[in-house]
């Protein structure tokens, strides 16, 4: 059954984030210039600073409030999603799934543009019914047993009544939605990722090497916090989940060095995902997957789109790709990072149009 969601934080939450803002020690200062050993110190005490007086989290509330939003209980699972009804004739249901240390709210941008084309100089007969599912253990929807692509599969099928629908992903999305074309390939039209499975075997072309070594050059500079969330997630989850200074340092950081330009989040759109980990308490299981992740490959028979942004940091060529997928359009975007949907969402939307436009 479904029920209307509508959000609603306490006052005395907010009295009692703000208590704790106020309060922030600030770490000592540290022999390292700007970010080069973690979050810059000034962006952080800037951010704690107008998180704590000045930024308006009931505004951000009405706004994430003014979404379509339900929950559902599928599998004994609490799930919390967004559902926007195209305004086409015969829209194309999707589920569009975020990845860490994102939220719902990061693919509101995207889902507008696939819902309501016109809007933005589309064409309506391109809609989609769109469906944004908060990942378990991240914000609204519970922690879950059940893998997510099965979860994913009955709340579109059984609980919305879509016999056959299309998916969309990046980071732990491009996994979800990779193993849901997996597990029910019969249920879907077909696929579009911002990342890929890694193929079994060496790389056989320069290209491929290339990629594999600029991988392993990503993971040794930037691959701390997935071998900390992998390895002893709880002992992170100790500090962050207890002071929400550390908590936005630990977001903020990851939203600078994956975007394609600083512009591309506002203050308060960072402040918004962070104050939805706190409120809900739920940077302890949004570490979950990683935790739990086990390796993953299965060659994909499901019509596959693919679209690498330049400035994410997972960029594979279009060989590497189509050694997984059943590969029928490739992109190389001109900009955009590792968080698309919210930094480029109209080339993105461009991209699902078209990949899509044949499938329907």
């Amino acid at each position: 059954m479904l029920t209307p969601f509508a959000l609603h934080v306490s006052d005395q939450d907010l009295t009692a984030l703000t208590r704790r803002l106020r309060d922030t020690r600030a770490p000592a200062a540290f022999p390292a210039p700007g970010w080069a050993a973690g979050a810059e110190a000034e962006t952080v005490a800037r951010l704690v600073r107008h998180w704590g007086d000045g930024f308006d989290w009931r505004a951000r509330e009405t706004e994430i409030n003014a979404l379509p939003q339900f929950t559902a209980d599928v599998a004994d699972t609490r799930l919390h999603f967004v559902h926007l009804r195209g305004e086409g004739p015969h829209p194309l249901p999707i589920v569009l799934t975020h990845g860490w240390p994102s939220t719902f709210l990061e693919l509101a941008r995207l889902g507008d543009r696939l819902a309501n084309p016109s809007r933005y100089g589309g064409d309506a007969a391109d809609s989609y019914d769109v469906v944004i599912p908060s990942l378990p253990g991240f914000g609204f929807s519970a922690p879950s047993g059940v893998p997510t692509h099965d979860l994913w599969h009955t709340l579109m099928r059984d609980v919305l009544g879509y016999d056959r629908f299309a998916a969309h992903g990046g980071d732990l999305g491009a996994g979800v939605t990779s193993r849901l074309a997996a597990y029910h390939p019969s249920s879907l039209i077909g696929i579009h990722l911002l990342a890929a499975m890694t193929p079994p075997g060496e790389p056989v072309t320069d290209e491929e090497r290339a990629h594999v070594a600029q991988v392993a050059r990503w993971h040794a500079a930037e691959g701390a916090y997935e071998h900390q969330q992998q390895t002893r997630p709880l002992t992170l989850a100790h500090a962050l989940s207890d002071s929400p200074a550390g908590l936005l340092a630990w977001i903020v950081e990851k939203y600078r060095a994956w975007s394609d330009s600083a512009y591309a989040f506002t203050d308060d759109d960072i402040l918004t995902q962070a104050s939805i980990y706190w409120f809900t308490n739920t940077i302890a299981t949004s570490f979950q997957p990683y935790f739990s992740h086990r390796p993953f490959w299965q060659r994909i028979e499901v019509p596959t789109g693919f679209a690498s942004f330049p400035a994410d940091l997972s960029r594979p060529p279009r060989s590497w790709v189509a050694r997984t997928y059943d590969l029928h359009r490739y992109t190389a975007m001109p900009r955009g990072g590792h968080f698309a949907a919210h930094e480029e969402p109209d080339l993105l939307a461009a991209d699902l149009t078209a990949f899509f436009r044949p499938l329907r």
